[in-house]
C-alpha cells in the first residue's frame, strides 16, 4: 500500500513526506543557476557571408557511401511461440480460408462488398 501512495505523489511531495531534499536526486546540472549562467552571455548574431574569412581548405561534405538494401527490412522485434506457425498444421487461403492452396491460386469467389 505504501508503495501506491508514494506513486501518488509528485517527486516534491515525497521529497517533502520524506524530510529530503530534491536536490539530493536531480543533478545540479538541472538547477536555476546554472540554467542562469548559460544564459547570461551575449549571443551575437553571424554576419553576412561578405564579411567571411577565405579559408585554404575545401569545406564539401559528400553522402556517406551507402547503399539502399533491396526488399523489406527485417523487423527488430523479438519473436514469440504465437509469430511462428504450427509446421502440422495445413497452409490456408487468405481469402476463403480453405487449406490446401494460397491466396495466388485461390478460384473461390471472394467476399461480396456490397
Amino acid at each position: 500500500m505504501a508503495n501506491i501512495y508514494i506513486a501518488l505523489f509528485s517527486c516534491f511531495a515525497v521529497c517533502r513526506e520524506n524530510g529530503s531534499r530534491t536536490d539530493a536526486y536531480v543533478s545540479e546540472i538541472y538547477s536555476r543557476q546554472t540554467y542562469i549562467k548559460t544564459y547570461q552571455v551575449n549571443f551575437h548574431p553571424v554576419l553576412s557571408e561578405n564579411f567571411w574569412r577565405d579559408v585554404p581548405f575545401n569545406l564539401t561534405f559528400y553522402p556517406p557511401n551507402t547503399k539502399n538494401e533491396r526488399g523489406r527490412k527485417q523487423d527488430k522485434r523479438f519473436q514469440g511461440e504465437m509469430d511462428h506457425r504450427n509446421p502440422d498444421s495445413p497452409l490456408r487461403c487468405g481469402r476463403c480460408r480453405i487449406p490446401g492452396h494460397n491466396r495466388k491460386n485461390c478460384n473461390n469467389p471472394g467476399p461480396s462488398n456490397v
